[in-house]
């Protein structure tokens, strides 16, 4: 996949017309299958995030000599997914690309992914349809009618600039669905592994308020203390800075470092009186999230 060059390029995985454009669906179907693994179908449209398929009791490794044991086991195997379009990757950290993804995805679905994972994708690891988005670029992917456009947005691992530079770049990603050549019917954004910061508040001066944010959380710490992912006080406060009609927590529960449970999240989103946008869709399950705004998704 070549890199894109401006907010418009397109890659198109379909020669045929438009003539599917019936297929294009009124609503996004979500499989949380764990941790940050959520795997998202519109229409013909397919994309999977954060790959991680390790099992209960297997480590993941962040680097630097860091280790941490899967406490839950994902919802689906590697080799249980469907035929997928494109794969979302916020950053290369084994808990969100691990050795089973490695091994077993398909080395010819693109990755759209930080411009240091995609040149490691492309040269270590063979996935050579893999384009690396900075920061606002975007790129656009086509099937039977239906489109999406993935927009690269802010996102900051750790606090602490030395920490930082020892952890991988992160990206969040806004993720635009809609009939191919049409207006969005549907924004859901990613934040991937991030902390709240003044940065952020960039991202509703880009784009409109999302129908769906996926906020990751856990809490996530560090020998040392340092917390690197939001806890709940944090998601709840960037839940609020976005205003997104509804919010999937995801990223939490599943591995030994992750020391902010849900429930901590959703005392606070309550405290601030966003408890009724909470999309309450556990581990395994679910979710139905229809364009219409006056619709309720609906749990399966």
């Amino acid at each position: 996949m070549p890199q894109p060059k401006n907010n418009h390029d397109r890659q198109d995985h379909h020669d045929g017309q438009d003539h599917h454009s019936h297929l294009t669906g009124n609503a996004i179907d979500i499989h949380f299958i764990g941790n940050a693994t959520v795997l998202l179908s519109y229409g013909p449209l397919t994309l999977l995030t954060d790959p991680n398929f390790l099992h209960r009791g297997q480590y993941a490794y962040l680097g630097h000599g860091l280790l941490t044991r899967r406490l839950t086991e994902p919802a689906l195997d590697v080799h249980e997914l469907p035929r997928l379009d494109a794969v979302v990757l916020s950053h290369l950290h084994g808990d969100h690309w691990d050795r089973r993804g490695r091994r077993h995805l398909d080395h010819t679905v693109p990755i759209l992914t930080t411009p240091h994972a995609a040149r490691r994708l492309r040269t270590v690891h063979g996935f050579h349809r893999t384009a690396g988005l900075r920061t606002w670029k975007a790129l656009t992917l086509r099937r039977d009618g239906a489109e999406v456009t993935v927009t690269a947005l802010p996102a900051r691992h750790a606090g602490h600039a030395v920490l930082r530079r020892l952890l991988p770049p992160v990206m969040g990603s806004m993720l635009e669905f809609g009939p191919a050549g049409g207006p969005p019917r549907m924004r859901l954004y990613i934040s991937g592994d991030t902390l709240v910061y003044d940065g952020l508040d960039e991202i509703t001066d880009h784009f409109p308020a999302a129908d769906l944010a996926v906020l990751h959380l856990g809490g996530t710490r560090l020998p040392g203390g340092f917390v690197v992912t939001m806890d709940g006080a944090q998601g709840a406060e960037l839940a609020r800075r976005l205003d997104p009609r509804l919010v999937l927590p995801v990223h939490y529960g599943d591995y030994t470092v992750m020391r902010s449970p849900l429930s901590a999240f959703l005392a606070e989103a309550d405290a601030i009186g966003l408890g009724d946008r909470i999309v309450h869709c556990g581990h395994g399950e679910h979710v139905r999230v229809p364009c219409d705004p006056g619709a309720a998704p609906e749990i399966y």
